[in-house]
């Protein structure tokens, strides 16, 4: 078992957790983050084959690849198939974060997830931090990264999140990443 201190840096989609992100690793604190991790799984023919066996091959771009945007229009408006997605991905990322952690020098490492709430996962950080700003700012961030994405989609998303107050009140720290953070005024 690692003696490492681990912490997770979570909030709700477009709160600025990557950008967040970058000034711990600053700090010397190294970050895995999760969603890039996760997306390694999607090139892996194995977990393709996967996929393909519980949602179809429906998901598929015609060059065989995982289609982002067919996995996400299914899973994001059923929340039944997002909850089969979540149990086929979570496990296999949280086994990569572990073995990474291992690897890694530094006494404390960190996460950095949208859903460590969501998927139950506080259990394994010692300290959790949570990123916030304000919804209007979340929803510029997101169509900026995601143009494809409507104003709806977005808020459908984030209506699959826990409430980020909520995510707020469960921290052990809450950093604002609101317009004056990015400017370097906190």
């Amino acid at each position: 078992m690692s003696t490492k201190n681990k912490i997770a840096l979570t909030g709700g989609i477009g709160t600025g957790k990557t950008y967040l992100s970058r000034h711990f690793v600053e700090m010397g604190i190294p970050v895995f983050y999760s969603d890039v991790e996760a997306k390694k799984l999607y090139r892996e023919p194995q977990f393709i084959e996967a996929l393909c066996q519980q949602f179809g091959t429906g998901i598929l771009a015609p060059d065989g690849s995982v289609d982002f945007v067919k996995m996400g229009a299914m899973v994001f408006s059923d929340v039944r198939q997002l909850r089969k997605l979540e149990a086929m991905v979570h496990p296999r990322v949280m086994k990569m974060f572990e073995e990474w952690a291992e690897r890694q020098s530094a006494p404390s490492v960190m996460m950095e997830s949208a859903i460590v709430f969501e998927a139950g996962l506080t259990g394994y950080f010692d300290k959790i931090i949570v990123a916030d700003a304000p919804l209007e700012l979340r929803i510029r961030r997101i169509q900026q990264r995601d143009p494809h994405l409507t104003r709806e989609d977005i808020l459908q998303r984030m209506a699959r999140q826990i409430p980020q107050e909520e995510k707020c009140a469960r921290a052990d720290l809450v950093v604002c990443t609101g317009e004056t953070y990015r400017e370097g005024r906190l």
